[in-house]
């Protein structure tokens, strides 16, 4: 065996060596942690959202893939919306019908309005004229007594004064009936105005519905599959696409009750991946179960209530999610450390190489 390959033989063997020192250590480090830090296997996750039709129809396009990044406000997809806007087109038709009923109805009104004031008029002269009828009635009754008048001209007088009594009671009766018919012609105007509002409001709802029809993404985050395909029929509520809020993302991991009862909402938490051990992730527990998640098939002393595993999910920063949003995925999993009591240090393996 040459010299060279003596050395090259050592150097490996020395590397090796070392290598296995370090991720013993690193190990070792990490299982034997001080008493005030726990610790529990986990997983990334994040808020699904559900990209959904809201009326029924045909998927007109996606525009995205699965595994897209996307931002909020961004088109994903396209609902065919061809009926929709022909009922849009049918509800602004209504609208000018409805607008033209209420100049028809307010016409009507000025035209009861005028014969309202006709009407008033005509009484104004039938009174008028029952007033002189009665006038010469009562001349022709003083004068009847000294015969200064025929019989038959007291008699005429009379009549005038009943028939100019019976004409302002049909003057009467015809300013009511203008009465009636005006607040009929105001009903209408009324009635026309809200033929007017239910066609806006049909406008309105249909252009929303349009609108609808261009599905958009609610939050920053990565497109996770399609749920359906150009060209299939959706009903109401039908899924599109589903999608991770990748500004919502955090760690469950599960501990034992004695640990899970001192997890404080807000400690300090360290996150290691699987697939990138040599950078650690801050975060922060944001909940801690009140149940058990799952148990002994029996809980009959102290030592087994303490097997009792609670959910604990630790929440990373938003802003620290934004600064590294390319590199964001769900469903690694890792080894998320807690620390329980806030007086205890982190571990060196826990401060070195922290992602900020």
């Amino acid at each position: 065996m040459t010299q060279n390959r003596k050395r090259w033989l050592t150097t490996v063997l020395v590397l090796v060596v070392a290598a296995g020192g370090y991720f013993a250590w690193q190990k070792l480090g990490r299982d034997n942690l001080p008493a005030g830090i726990a610790s529990g296997n986990g997983r990334i996750e994040a808020v699904e959202i559900d990209i959904a039709a809201k009326t029924p129809g045909r998927i007109q396009d996606i525009v995205v893939r699965e595994g897209d990044f996307v931002t909020t406000g961004q088109v994903l997809a396209r609902m065919d919306t061809t009926q929709l806007e022909a009922q849009l087109r049918q509800a602004k038709a209504q609208l000018r019908r409805a607008g033209i009923g209420v100049d028809t109805a307010k016409s009507v009104v000025s035209q009861r309005e005028a014969e309202k004031k006709t009407a008033i008029a005509v009484i104004a002269q039938r009174n008028a004229e029952l007033d002189t009828a009665n006038r010469k009635f009562e001349r022709s009754t003083r004068l009847i007594r000294t015969n200064a008048v025929p019989q038959q001209v007291l008699d005429d007088d009379r009549a005038a004064a009943e028939g100019a009594k019976a004409a302002v009671a049909a003057a009467e009766a015809q300013r009511a009936a203008s009465e009636a018919a005006l607040s009929s012609a105001q009903a209408q105007v009324v009635d026309a105005e809200a033929a007017v509002d239910s066609a806006k409001a049909s406008i309105d709802s249909i252009e929303a519905d349009i609108n609808e029809g261009t599905l958009r993404a609610p939050r920053d985050g990565r497109v996770q599959f399609r749920v359906a395909q150009p060209g299939e029929i959706l009903a109401a509520g039908g899924r599109v696409l589903n999608m991770v809020d990748l500004g919502d993302v955090y760690m469950t991991f599960f501990l034992p009750t004695a640990q899970a009862g001192r997890v404080a909402i807000g400690a300090d938490v360290r996150i290691i991946l699987d697939a990138a051990p040599q950078w650690v992730i801050p975060a922060k527990a944001s909940f801690v179960a009140n149940v058990a998640q799952f148990t002994p098939k029996t809980v009959e002393t102290e030592e087994e209530r303490q097997r009792l595993m609670f959910r604990v999910r630790a929440h990373i920063s938003p802003d620290l999610l934004q600064r590294h949003i390319e590199q964001v995925k769900t469903g690694l999993p890792g080894r998320a450390f807690v620390r329980i009591d806030s007086n205890v240090d982190w571990p060196p393996f826990l401060t070195e190489k922290l992602v900020k």
